[in-house]
């Protein structure tokens, strides 16, 4: 890992120093656990307390925060986003594959293989598939016929891609992600279910990063699409069809069904589940553990799990909510009553 001065910390965020220039910085750390040779970071009022007994030799904080701090500082407009490009480049994450083809890997002779992409242990790849300049597979990943992959693209471990998938440049995939596998396709003949292949395929944008043993299907059809800049988490599972504009993340958990369609820069909340064929317009955010049922064609923050509460008290509740219809129908006939 390379160390910095907080000069070229502070140049390299563009940001305005006070204090010892010369200092090195060899890591990051939070305020709690800082010590001396750290950089920690104020992102939120709640923790400025931790100002006073931080030993950190320096802190990334806003002007607002800064005269609660008399030690070094780095000052600017937003420190979660500086402290998220210091990690960028303090980042020891190493390789997900060494430089070059291991012995173990198995490579089509049909397939283009970039001189500078790294293929790890016990990875397949099969025919025609195209792999571009600095890609990473990690061990034990299956690349499946036809697929493309982008320039600058890292997968982890495990990693199953299906045939005819693309996927852009600069792209991260987490260990154990299927990209590709058979949408949830059947028609049911007196009582027997009969598959519907699955045509389609999956096409990914480019600075995709999508989270450890999330599943993207293939489209029936036509393609499921993740469009550029998207994030989403892990064990996420995103059915036939879907597509996902640019900018949107998703939270681990989450169950997008066949042929929804997200919009542009919407967030959406762990463990929240859109039902099929449901469409959510630009600039949603859907709090955790919601359940949409219907399409959102503004845009606004929404809402409908249920915040946890005592036992007793989620009884009493649960009580209430099956007497409502009983509850409405004695309230409707005492106001007959008081009209009569």
């Amino acid at each position: 890992m390379q160390n910095y001065t907080l000069s070229q910390i502070a140049e390299l965020l563009s940001a305005e120093l006070q204090g010892d220039g010369a200092l090195e910085i060899k890591k990051i750390a939070t305020l709690a656990n800082a010590q001396t040779g750290h950089i920690a970071f104020l992102a939120n009022k709640k923790y400025r307390s931790q100002l006073e007994t931080t030993q950190a030799s320096a802190v990334i904080l806003s002007p607002e925060d800064a005269p609660y701090f008399s030690g070094n500082k780095i000052i600017v407009a937003n420190p979660y986003v500086n402290y998220a490009k210091l990690a960028q480049l303090m980042d020891t994450t190493p390789r997900s594959a060494i430089s070059g083809i291991h012995p173990s890997a198995v490579i089509h002779a049909s397939a283009q293989v970039s001189k500078s992409a790294a293929i790890g242990a016990n990875v397949v790849i099969e025919a025609d598939a195209v792999i571009g300049d600095n890609v990473q597979i990690g061990p034990n990943s299956f690349i499946g016929e036809r697929v493309k992959i982008g320039s600058g693209t890292k997968l982890w471990s495990s990693v199953s891609v299906y045939h005819d998938v693309e996927i852009g440049a600069d792209c991260l995939f987490q260990a154990n992600t299927v990209i590709g596998s058979d949408g949830f396709g059947y028609a049911n003949e007196r009582g027997q279910w009969l598959k519907i292949p699955q045509l389609g395929s999956v096409i990914i944008g480019d600075k995709v990063e999508i989270g450890a043993s999330t599943t993207i299907d293939r489209g029936a059809l036509d393609d499921t699409i993740i469009h550029s800049d998207v994030i989403i988490d892990n064990q996420c599972q995103i059915a036939h069809n879907v597509e996902v504009q640019s900018g949107t993340a998703i939270a681990g958990c989450t169950v997008l069904a066949g042929s929804v369609s997200i919009g542009k820069n919407c967030q959406i909340g762990g463990m929240t589940a859109i039902n099929g064929h449901m469409s959510v317009c630009d600039g949603v955010i859907i709090t955790g553990m919601s359940m949409v049922t219907k399409s959102i064609t503004e845009p606004g923050i929404y809402s409908s799990g249920m915040p946890h509460t005592t036992n007793k008290e989620w009884r009493k509740s649960i009580a209430h909510l099956r007497n409502l219809s009983d509850m409405k129908s004695r309230l409707k006939a005492l106001e007959a009553l008081n009209k009569s």
